[in-house]
């Protein structure tokens, strides 16, 4: 089976290099690593003769926002057209554990969408992560499944689906048609992907073995400096699905004043704009 590793990035030169290295380490390697730069023209020579050998794709970015969705089409279309049989999508932000292709390729053969834990690190000590070091730095996150090595959870609730680390085989990706591009920014993309993946009857499985850490960067939560994305992609996922996503994250918007619901129309938006 030829797997292909899938990354976006945009910025984080430090965590994309210490993601490659961690793919050198793995007990296996992928035959093709695609990194799809969102216009950072710093990425190839950043990742020039490193290994695994990086193949460096570009999207442009439309009016200021990441096109995730896009990103990962063209980073999956590119991986198919060298013959992938395993696409495994890494966040630029998470390091595979040395297991993790193996983790992925074992459970691969079944046609289901898979998920694998991702543990949140705390900030790097003096000198920067060690690999060796980050299995013990911090659990798996605790609102997703963490099944033990070799073990599956199957008919798991696509609602928890993230697109951090995540996997599926040419003909699972085919089966489920791809990410809707008229995303843009951040928000609901990787939601309405578990939707569509639900109703097309692909089942969604959380795989022990296949582990990843996310390296830390400063945020903010809930994600204010995203509102407009979150409020613009939420309806769009309304429009599609009928029902509202990270309602969680508008709620805390709504109490601090930034947005109001509006139950007359069933919408979100902006508290000027109310």
């Amino acid at each position: 089976m030829r797997t292909a590793v899938i990354t976006l990035a945009a910025g984080r030169h430090p965590h994309l290099l210490l993601q490659q290295d961690g793919l050198a380490r793995g007990t296996l390697t992928p035959g093709h690593y695609v990194v799809v730069s969102m216009a950072d023209p710093g990425i190839p020579a950043l990742v020039a003769d490193r290994i695994p050998a990086a193949d460096v794709i570009t999207v442009p970015v439309r009016d200021g926002r990441l096109p995730l969705a896009a990103a990962r089409n063209a980073g999956a279309a590119a991986a198919l057209a060298a013959g992938a049989d395993l696409l495994v999508f890494l966040d630029v932000d998470c390091v595979p554990g040395p297991a993790l292709l193996h983790g992925y390729a074992r459970a691969a053969r079944h046609g289901a969408l898979l998920c694998g834990t991702v543990a949140y690190l705390p900030p790097p000590p003096a000198g920067g992560y060690r690999l060796d070091d980050l299995a013990a730095m911090a659990p798996p996150h605790p609102a997703r499944p963490a099944p033990a090595d070799g073990q599956v959870i199957r008919g798991a609730d696509h609602r928890l689906f993230w697109s951090l680390s995540f996997a599926l085989t040419a003909r699972t990706w085919d089966r489920i048609g791809g990410f809707c591009e008229d995303y843009a920014g951040y928000g609901a993309e990787d939601t309405d992907y578990a939707a569509t993946a639900a109703g097309r009857g692909v089942d969604m499985w959380w795989v022990g073995g296949a582990p990843a850490y996310h390296q830390y960067h400063p945020t903010q939560n809930p994600p204010v400096q995203h509102v407009e994305d979150i409020l613009r992609n939420g309806a769009l996922y309304k429009a599609r699905w009928g029902s509202w996503p990270m309602e969680g994250w508008l709620r805390d918007f709504e109490k601090r004043g930034l947005v109001r619901y509006v139950p007359a129309t069933d919408t979100w938006c902006t508290a000027r704009a109310a």
